[in-house]
């Protein structure tokens, strides 16, 4: 879908996708952190895969924004 077919973003969409990226962030900062201390290989790896995860969610919320940018209103200064 192209730029002349989406409609834009409501305030309460970006604001949710904004949160939703927060949340991935913080996710993905657990995750990181339980694969630091993680000793066991088996448990490492789900960790490390679970990150992935929480990379490609923050970059698919952060695409979806950019797919829309040019459909946001300006603000006059």
């Amino acid at each position: 879908m192209n730029a002349s077919q989406m409609q834009s973003l409501s305030a309460k969409e970006l604001e949710y996708i904004s949160d939703s990226i927060s949340n991935e962030e913080m996710l993905l900062k657990l995750t990181a952190a339980a694969s630091a201390v993680s000793q066991h290989s088996d448990i490492k790896n789900a960790i490390t895969s679970q990150m992935r995860t929480h990379e490609q969610h923050i970059n698919q919320l952060i695409q979806a924004i950019s797919q829309h940018q040019p459909l946001a209103p300006t603000q006059a200064h």
